[in-house]
């Protein structure tokens, strides 16, 4: 496989679709997959489990380890974003955010969006869980109804 510097996925005029592997242990992965998975998508998203079976057998050139540290993003090309520039490519592939994901990936405002999805993963290793159903945390944001304050 080949990894990506471009952290919107500009080249995706090539790109028809997206697998991302997300965390399933993680109560912010689960619920930014939920968010993502009902807005209209310019590239198409499909998810699939980190570090899973399926995960293992599409992608058997991946750190699977690593793909349960950082957000990965795969495209049907075989291009792969990780970290910043993978939540800028789940952006970039939506109708209402491509335009967001274009600023954020610019010089000046990178550095910003870097420091958002670091808070975002500190976040995610305080409040993740070996399995989605064991508690403290397995049910924070299953149920939100996007209407946040």
């Amino acid at each position: 496989m080949t990894t990506s510097s471009d952290p919107a996925g500009h080249g995706a005029g090539r790109v028809g679709s997206f697998t991302v592997l997300f965390d399933e242990g993680c109560p912010l992965c689960r619920t930014a997959r939920w968010w993502l998975s009902r807005q209209d998508q310019l590239v198409p998203l499909h998810f699939v489990p980190a570090g899973s079976a399926a995960a293992r057998s599409r992608f058997p050139g991946l750190d699977h380890e690593a793909t349960l540290r950082d957000l990965t993003v795969i495209a049907d090309d075989g291009a792969y974003y990780t970290g910043d520039s993978a939540w800028l490519a789940c952006l970039w592939a939506l109708t209402d955010h491509r335009a967001t994901a274009e600023r954020l990936s610019s010089p000046r405002l990178l550095p910003v969006a870097r420091r958002i999805i670091a808070a975002a993963s500190a976040v995610r290793e305080a409040t993740r869980s070996p399995t989605p159903s064991e508690p403290p945390f397995a049910d924070y944001g299953d149920h939100c109804d996007d209407r946040c304050r």
